[in-house]
């Protein structure tokens, strides 16, 4: 379980969202959702260790952090790095094997296996650069099935993707959860969350919401239909 006991987020000491108290439990599957610069992936990358909190605390059961597969945004991402996906998803091995260790005969197998389960099996040699956008994140997908990490954390992982390949992804994050993962995911799509996450946490600059997603998610009316609307914002649970 992680914890957030009055955590404000934000950089250089300025806050972007109203404190942050709750707890993730094991095993929960939970959207964050929220209008633009109220800190969702800022939340993202404090969980992750990237960014020291502006105030309050983050602990974790047990105390340690436990090992995060962190998927950024791709945006942030180098796509120009002269490396093939056989490459990149190898490195899901480095927290376990160190990046000096040569991977194993085990290590080459769940390779295999994550390349398979995201359609990437028959292009390990391809270049990153001449992937689409749907096929470079089906590869940042396979390195992090490689990692087997009990903390997912994904950054808009399904924006400027194809269906197909949404669909996808949604089953492997649907995977991940059902083998007991934590996984937290930041996303803008209301009807996604409805239907795959069960638990959301709305931030807002006032305050936050977060609890089930069916008490969470702004009432769908004409005017939430053709913008980003919230309710008056109050805790739940």
């Amino acid at each position: 379980m992680m914890t957030l006991n009055h955590l404000v987020l934000g950089y250089q000491g300025q806050r972007v969202a109203a404190p942050l108290s709750g707890s993730f439990h094991s095993g929960s599957l939970t959207a964050i959702i929220g209008a633009n610069g109220t800190g969702k992936s800022t939340l993202l990358k404090t969980i992750a260790g990237l960014l020291p909190p502006v105030a309050g605390q983050l602990t974790f059961a047990g105390a340690l952090r436990p090992r995060i597969a962190y998927l950024p945004q791709q945006s942030e991402l180098d796509r120009q790095f002269p490396v093939n996906v056989y490459d990149v998803v190898s490195m899901g091995c480095w927290p376990a094997t160190g990046l000096l260790r040569r991977i194993t005969g085990a290590d080459k197998v769940l390779i295999r296996q994550a390349l398979e389960r995201v359609g990437l099996s028959s292009m390990p040699s391809r270049p990153i650069d001449a992937l689409s956008g749907g096929q470079f994140q089906r590869m940042l997908f396979a390195r992090l099935l490689v990692q087997q990490a009990p903390l997912v954390l994904l950054d808009e992982p399904f924006t400027g993707i194809d269906r197909l390949t949404c669909d996808l992804l949604l089953e492997v994050i649907g995977q991940l959860h059902r083998a007991g993962r934590t996984i937290i995911v930041v996303l803008h799509d209301h009807g996604q969350v409805a239907r795959h996450f069960p638990q959301t946490l709305l931030l807002a600059p006032d305050q936050n919401r977060w609890g089930p997603s069916a008490d969470i998610l702004p009432r769908r009316t004409p005017q939430a239909e053709s913008c980003f609307c919230f309710p008056s914002l109050e805790r739940v649970g």
